[in-house]
């Protein structure tokens, strides 16, 4: 049995064997003013001790005002939502001298095999989209080797890991109060992919909505998805195949919801006399799709350009031997954006 491969060494740990702060060590490595003779043999010293490697693209960069961080992405995330990332992050990253790449992770890659594969990028940071973000030993493979981490909307909040994101609960709970003021009782729900935790959370702000307004859920109106557009489809397919159907659909994002309305075209259902249908995200096909989706709107691009201004504040820390502590999580907003998708249910 082959041990375990043991982790890179950290600049805490080049900190502690030099008996210096992680501050002072960090100017030493990055050759900052400031550092005592003493204490820059000191630190050289235990780098040389520990093999220690500084950040691989802070390095590759010396001199250079920009940096190279990366978006990594899945093939579980939609089209749509990336390309609202990538969006968000293109027009940020040169307003904080920061080169963006894109890495997608290939489907069945190990934590280690996707490290791997940004180091080789020399990659000072990273963003992780859901569901990359709750990946933790991902997380904890990319802190190993001084790469910054930047989650969008994870689950919880991982040690040493930023994170930028919007309350899916209260939203859904939002939507779904909507719907109920609007006059409907019988609400489907179509799930999103289970390995994105914000799936769960919109699922639970739904049920916790109907609870506190004091109806009754019949459990074959929430279907499965996987955020598709096709698992829409066969989740509106089974919602409106039922002897008594919704008269609303929530669905966890806009492209399934587009799904429902082309299945309730094709079955000759109107939306929304006949049937209400909303999404979540508010991508541009919510507005492009007739009729236009009632939805959630999530600020996708702002989450991009709010994760690279954090990368940014967290190298600018780095640069001069400064701690994290004060940028954590940043929340942003949702609104309910009303469209033409939504109304009052049919009278049968």
């Amino acid at each position: 049995m082959k041990s375990p491969k043991k982790k890179p060494p950290t600049i805490k740990e080049v900190a502690a064997r030099a008996g210096v702060s992680v501050m002072t060590a960090s100017r030493a490595i990055n050759g900052k003013a400031l550092v005592s003779a003493k204490a820059q043999r000191a630190v050289e010293q235990a780098v040389a001790d520990l093999g220690y490697v500084p950040n691989a693209s802070a390095r590759a960069l010396a001199g250079s005002a920009d940096r190279r961080v990366a978006l990594l992405h899945s093939n579980s995330t939609t089209s749509a939502y990336l390309g609202e990332l990538l969006l968000g992050a293109l027009g940020e990253a040169p307003q904080r001298h920061l080169h963006l790449v894109v890495e997608q992770c290939a489907p069945g890659a190990f934590a280690p095999e996707i490290v791997e594969q940004v180091a080789k990028a020399h990659v000072a940071g990273v963003i992780l989209p859901p569901p990359l973000c709750d990946w933790a030993e991902l997380v904890e493979l990319l802190q190993a080797r001084d790469i910054a981490v930047v989650g969008i909307a994870p689950d919880r909040e991982g040690a040493g890991m930023l994170s930028v994101g919007t309350d899916d609960r209260h939203a859904a709970y939002d939507l779904t109060r909507h719907l109920i003021d609007l006059g409907h009782r019988r609400i489907g729900f179509i799930e999103g992919n289970p390995r994105h935790r914000a799936s769960a959370r919109r699922l639970q702000g739904f049920r916790d909505c109907l609870a506190d307004c004091g109806i009754d859920l019949d459990e074959r109106w929430i279907v499965p998805g996987d955020f598709s557009y096709r698992s829409g489809l066969d989740a509106a397919e089974q919602l409106l195949g039922l002897d008594t159907p919704p008269s609303a659909i929530f669905a966890c994002n806009d492209d399934m919801a587009a799904a429902a309305i082309t299945v309730a075209h094709q079955r000759r259902i109107n939306v929304p006399a006949d049937v209400t249908i909303c999404g979540f995200d508010d991508t541009p096909l919510a507005s492009a799709i007739w009729p236009a989706l009632t939805t959630i709107r999530q600020p996708i691009r702002d989450m991009a350009r709010e994760a690279i201004g954090l990368l940014g504040a967290h190298f600018r820390n780095e640069d001069e031997g400064a701690a994290d502590e004060a940028l954590g999580r940043v929340k942003l907003d949702y609104q309910l954006i009303r469209r033409q998708s939504d109304a009052i249910p049919a009278r049968h």
